[in-house]
């Protein structure tokens, strides 16, 4: 399996910020201890860091550190602020991970302008104080956990006063303790790749835990002892997974063993810093491999256990497919049919579309294995998992829909497809029908090369008829001939139920025979009244049926 392109293009930067460090083995990954540093000379910092001046380096090494870590002009107009006002600001975490990596100007939403974070000894309410006039927008959403967003020139900037935050057993919430040190801020970060700063605007690149070492070999650890730094937020199982996916950053087997061994304390993260990760992961360069560790770790029987629950024991007699493996199989098919980037729902969809085969399994006499309407029981566990995890609703619904249609294509079997049917299938798959012919194209996971090819020429049949069928007709847009006022007209009705009912029909009618007119389509709906015993207006009536009593009661004042 061929690496995903993202992460191939991470392996180059890693490759030149490898030239800079010294080879594996050779003692300390520090570059070069700067001994005329202030934090050096008062004791702030441990005696062995990598400490750079990036405007004044020294050698070759450190030149090179330079070229790569591009401090944005936004964080030192920034940092000038609160030099004036006496407070230290640093850039950190994934500004500086980024920065080192070449993707710190990748547009994030913003135009084009990074989002950036600091780290300070200002306290939150210094810094509304000092950044008053200068940022054009502030919110204080994060304000109990020390942090301050702020907006300028199209860039999201958060700054957080130094902190160390850890979690009680029982609590969902991190409990916030302000620090007085840049070490001690960024000893109690995640991992060694997100503790490393830059100060702002006099550049002095801060590495105290060989962050710049692990990034440049991809490898993912925590600055101290892995057990105490998941303890004090689980989440970072999945953010460790995540960075896997996302970076190819590769866990320590120490890492490793502490994320297997805390995965069931993600029952203390609350639901929606687990979808966030989620939702993350799903989008990375290279998701397969991080869904796999989640599985691995144990981390998915609490966050998504609907996806271990594929990995189904398979008895001798029994045979079917390994559906966890083709889970991952068709997710890789899907990705690799996306257009212009990653496609979060049709991701999802993928990931999802067979969950409800475990539960709908059902083995024959004669040694054969089904599973009947599992797109229906997929459907309905797709909708309940992502209300779980407080999906928005438009994104929940379109997956949901995916789930729900991956199989219609092969309930129409191999033949010809009636104008009714393909009408049928557009309307039904409505705004998501693009990622319906991804997903079933995925689904097909046969090693049997004519079986592929035969399902594949099938599917180009269909697309065929659908584009013939939408140059003779708003096909994407199918709605009955005639509306609900219409409805009400003809049959003398008021809104109820029964104009539902024959909207349906006539919605039916529009599939099975097109457009057919205005006459036509008003003569079939009194067909269909006269069946249901419905009166027609100007006809004698001969007795009100079941239908007509309903809405008599429907219609009474």
């Amino acid at each position: 399996m061929s690496r995903p392109r993202r992460l191939s293009g991470l392996s180059e930067a890693r490759a030149g910020l490898s030239q800079t460090l010294p080879p594996a083995g050779a003692g300390s990954v520090r570059i070069k201890i700067r001994k005329s540093l202030g934090g050096a000379r008062d004791g702030r910092y441990p005696s062995q860091v990598s400490v750079i001046s990036l405007d004044n380096p020294r050698d070759s090494a450190e030149r090179a550190v330079a070229g790569m870590l591009k401090v944005p002009p936004l964080a030192d107009e920034l940092g000038r602020i609160f030099a004036t006002h006496g407070h230290a600001l640093h850039l950190v975490g994934g500004s500086v991970r980024d920065a080192l990596l070449g993707r710190l100007t990748e547009d994030t939403g913003t135009g084009g302008a990074p989002d950036l974070d600091f780290a300070t000894d200002a306290r939150p309410e210094r810094v509304l104080e000092m950044t008053r006039g200068w940022a054009e927008a502030t919110w204080d959403a994060g304000i109990a956990f020390g942090t301050v967003g702020l907006a300028r020139r199209g860039a999201r900037l958060e700054v957080t006063t130094y902190r160390a935050e850890n979690y009680d057993r029982d609590s969902r919430n991190p409990t916030v303790s302000y620090g007085d040190s840049l070490e001690g801020d960024l000893l109690r970060r995640d991992f060694t790749v997100n503790a490393m700063a830059v100060s702002v605007p006099d550049h002095q690149f801060v590495d105290l835990f060989g962050g710049m070492a692990d990034l440049s070999r991809a490898v993912l650890r925590t600055p101290g002892p892995p057990e105490v730094s998941l303890d004090d937020d689980p989440l970072r199982i999945l953010r460790a997974i995540r960075f896997e996916a996302q970076l190819g950053l590769t866990p320590t087997p120490e890492l490793v063993a502490a994320m297997t061994a805390r995965a069931d304390r993600l029952k203390i993260v609350s639901a929606e810093r687990i979808r966030d990760e989620l939702r993350k992961l799903i989008v990375s360069a290279d998701p397969v491999t991080g869904l796999r560790r989640l599985v691995d770790v144990g981390a998915a029987a609490v966050a998504l256990p609907e996806l271990p629950a594929l990995r189904m024991e398979i008895d001798e007699h029994h045979q079917h497919k390994d559906v966890y493996a083709h889970t991952m199989t068709v997710l890789r098919q899907a990705i690799d049919l996306e257009e212009d980037g990653p496609d979060e729902v049709l991701r999802w969809a993928a990931l999802l579309h067979d969950i409800g085969k475990p539960r709908t399994r059902r083995h024959a006499p004669a040694g054969g294995v089904s599973f009947h309407h599992h797109e229906v029981v997929g459907r309905d566990m797709t909708r309940k998992r992502l209300a779980a995890l407080r999906f928005p609703k438009d994104v929940a619904d379109a997956i949901t829909l995916l789930v729900f249609l991956h199989l219609r294509f092969h309930g129409y079997g191999t033949g010809e497809w009636t104008d009714s049917a393909v009408r049928r299938y557009v309307h039904d798959a409505g705004p998501q029908l693009r990622r319906l012919h991804k997903l079933v194209r995925s689904d097909c996971t046969t090693r049997n090369r004519r079986k592929a090819a035969m399902l594949a020429r099938h599917y180009d049949s269909l697309e065929e008829r659908i584009a013939a069928l939408a140059a003779q007709e708003e096909i994407s847009a199918i709605r009955p001939e005639l509306s609900g006022d219409d409805i009400m007209e003809v049959l003398g009705l008021r809104p109820s139920r029964l104009v539902g009912e024959a909207r349906q029909h006539m919605l039916d009618f529009r599939f099975d025979m097109g457009l057919v007119g205005r006459d036509a389509a008003v003569a079939e709906l009194i067909r269909w009244a006269r069946e249901r015993g419905v009166p027609v207006p100007g006809e004698p009536t001969t007795g009100a049926g079941p239908a007509a009593t309903a809405d008599t009661a429907d219609n009474a004042p």
